[in-house]
């Protein structure tokens, strides 16, 4: 989360450099945390803080909940922004983090705890992993290798869609499951033809939504810290 602000408000500010956004994480931003998908929404909602009369600013966030997607356009459509636009700051900012103060950048990513040593072990049961995401392959790559992981595949926003990327896996691997924070992403998951019987798992521990952990579709488990850090068997 720290980082996300970081980056988000820095990026923000690189479009409107005279806006007044804190250093420190708004209550707001962490609160639509789990409505965020892509990077590009990140650096609009920070955006968005800096105006004072905005529901971001006012508290009431209900409304934004409710159509977070229409609030995204029209705050596009406002600022005269498009996702590229904003996604390739996000990016930049990142790049310029990583070459100027790595291990500064490196320090505001905190892992939850027991999940490096935990994909660390899967080797001792025989079974390679990948990593699928949203943000970007090199800046994964940079995370990943600091907590001494490298994954069998590594795929970023760049290799497209996560339900793809299961697809080109599913040709060379066989495939034994796929874990997510994003219930939405599991259900499209479920609902590709080639993947309806992927065992798919919410982690408990990422941004979800209220009642994720109450609706899960059919196929989609909720998997603990505690299940997690057991043998694969006994992930049902």
């Amino acid at each position: 989360m720290e980082e996300y602000w970081w980056s988000a408000r820095r990026a923000a500010l690189s479009l409107c450099p005279g806006a007044a956004l804190p250093d420190t994480i708004p209550d707001g931003f962490r609160a639509l945390r789990p409505w965020i998908h892509h990077g590009w929404e990140m650096v609009l909602i920070a955006s968005l803080f800096s105006e004072p009369s905005r529901s971001l600013m006012t508290g009431d966030l209900d409304g934004v909940i409710r159509d977070y997607s229409a609030f995204c356009s029209e705050g596009l459509s406002r600022f005269g922004w498009t996702p590229t636009l904003l996604q390739e700051r996000l990016e930049h900012v990142r790049r310029e983090a990583v070459l100027m103060d790595r291990s500064g950048w490196l320090a505001m990513h905190r892992p939850y705890p027991g999940v490096p040593e935990r994909l660390a072990s899967l080797e001792d049961e025989g079974v390679a992993w990948a990593v699928l995401t949203t943000k970007g392959k090199a800046f994964t790559g940079e995370l990943l290798a600091s907590m001494g992981l490298t994954p069998a595949r590594l795929d970023g926003r760049e290799s497209g869609p996560k339900p793809d990327v299961l697809l080109s896996l599913r040709d060379d691997w066989r495939l034994r499951g796929f874990i997510e924070d994003r219930k939405a992403t599991l259900e499209t998951v479920r609902g590709t033809a080639g993947l309806e019987e992927l065992p798919c798992w919410l982690a408990s521990w990422g941004y979800l939504k209220p009642d994720d952990p109450v609706t899960l579709p059919e196929g989609v488990s909720l998997l603990s810290p505690e299940c997690f850090a057991g043998p694969l068997a006994s992930w049902n």
